[in-house]
């Protein structure tokens, strides 16, 4: 598929230029979906964004895309696969670290993206989550991915899986993308991943 389709979602703030996120967009080509305002995200202003981008996408009939979200960009996939009717425009997503947006100081900081959006995702879709995340507990990772249909992947003890994490351009991660990039477009079908165990 074509690197542009893959569409890279940062999170509340963006993603600065040393985070995961920015390292593939610039190694591969990937296209940063950009909001209006990074510092006070409002949930239907990035519904919409994202909306727009991937009907540019199919205007170049160029296949379906991939959403690679990291933190509250994992929230936006969900909020919008909720509420759009072009969820055949997306053929897979990796969803990294998402955040519990219910928790009390997280619906302080971002009132308006709670409740988390729960309906199952029509597309392949695998979560990657840290056992010692501080903006999302492991028990409450499982409940996302269950909700989803989502494939969990213990990415171990990193914190919130971002640039403080350490973990540079993250291969192993990159790895679970391409296999999403390579797989056969089976939009309107049912996802195909199930939730695994992952550690309380």
């Amino acid at each position: 598929m074509n690197p542009r389709n893959v569409l890279i979602l940062p999170g509340w703030q963006g993603s600065g230029p040393t985070h995961w996120q920015s390292l593939w967009e610039r190694a591969h080509g990937y296209t940063r979906v950009e909001q209006h305002d990074w510092m006070r995200p409002l949930r239907g202003d990035w519904i919409a964004q994202l909306e727009e981008v991937l009907l540019a996408c199919d205007a170049l009939q160029e296949g379906p895309a991939v959403l690679v979200a990291h933190s509250l960009g994992c929230a936006q996939v969900a909020a919008w696969a909720a509420h759009s009717r072009s969820t055949h425009l997306v053929k897979g997503a990796l969803l990294v670290a998402p955040p519990d947006v219910e928790r009390d100081d997280l619906r302080a900081r971002l009132p308006s993206w709670a409740p988390m959006a729960l309906g199952r995702l029509p597309f392949e879709t695998r979560l990657l989550a840290s056992g010692n995340d501080p903006y999302c507990s492991p028990a409450r990772a499982r409940q996302f991915a269950e909700a989803w249909g989502a494939r969990v992947i213990d990415a171990g003890p990193y914190g919130h899986l971002n640039a403080e994490s350490g973990l540079g351009d993250r291969p192993a991660a990159h790895e679970q993308l391409l296999q999403l990039m390579r797989m056969r477009d089976t939009s309107g079908s049912p996802p195909p991943g199930s939730a695994t165990a992952f550690p309380d």
